[in-house]
């Protein structure tokens, strides 16, 4: 039975999720010698999701992530259109389902390590990259299954939804370790 904590958790990793969704990172640059404009700012091949899934994990636990995630897969699939393409049980039929999917485990693993031990910089790092990895391994595992014997489909989706979106999801990553770690310390937890 989760604790009135973990439902706090869930419920605020809900809204992180949902409200992500459309939330485009972007990144600082640093002037280049010789450049008047000076700094500059560069979108990333991402949204916030993977962060607000991630941090649900980190901040509530394996529990709060694993609820928080089984609600945004239930409210896309029951018409409420909080998948970034909309939602509705059509949504299925997407490649892309199977990366959603993968918040459910990766949500969970990644609470699951970050509390395994004492708090420090790089638990939190192995949660959230076991995390990321567990949200892509059910995504291709989803893309494989779908996509039999279309080998093409398979190879474009993996490309698509993995390969090309993971440098960005690893700028977000870093982002969410840093904001976690800060946040357990300040809470002192």
């Amino acid at each position: 039975m989760p604790t009135v904590l973990e439902v706090m958790w869930a419920v605020t990793g809900l809204l992180l999720t949902i409200g992500s969704t459309f939330l485009q990172p972007a990144i600082l640059l640093p002037p280049l010698p010789g450049n008047a404009e000076g700094a500059l700012v560069q979108q990333v091949s991402a949204t916030m999701q993977i962060g607000a899934v991630l941090i649900t994990g980190c901040l509530g636990g394996k529990s709060a992530g694993l609820l928080a995630q089984v609600a945004y897969i239930f409210l896309g699939l029951s018409g409420f259109n909080v998948f970034y393409h909309g939602g509705g049980i059509g949504s299925l039929r997407s490649p892309v389902f199977g990366y959603l999917l993968g918040f459910i485990p990766g949500a969970w693993l990644c609470g699951y390590l970050a509390f395994l031990r004492p708090l420090s910089m790089k638990q939190i790092t192995i949660s959230c990259l076991f995390g990321l990895a567990a949200i892509h391994l059910v995504g291709i595992i989803y893309v494989l299954v779908l996509g039999i014997p279309n080998l093409t489909l398979i190879q474009q989706s993996v490309w698509h939804y993995s390969v090309q979106l993971l440098p960005g999801q690893l700028v977000v990553v870093c982002g969410t370790i840093v904001l976690a770690t800060l946040t357990r310390r300040l809470l002192f937890y």
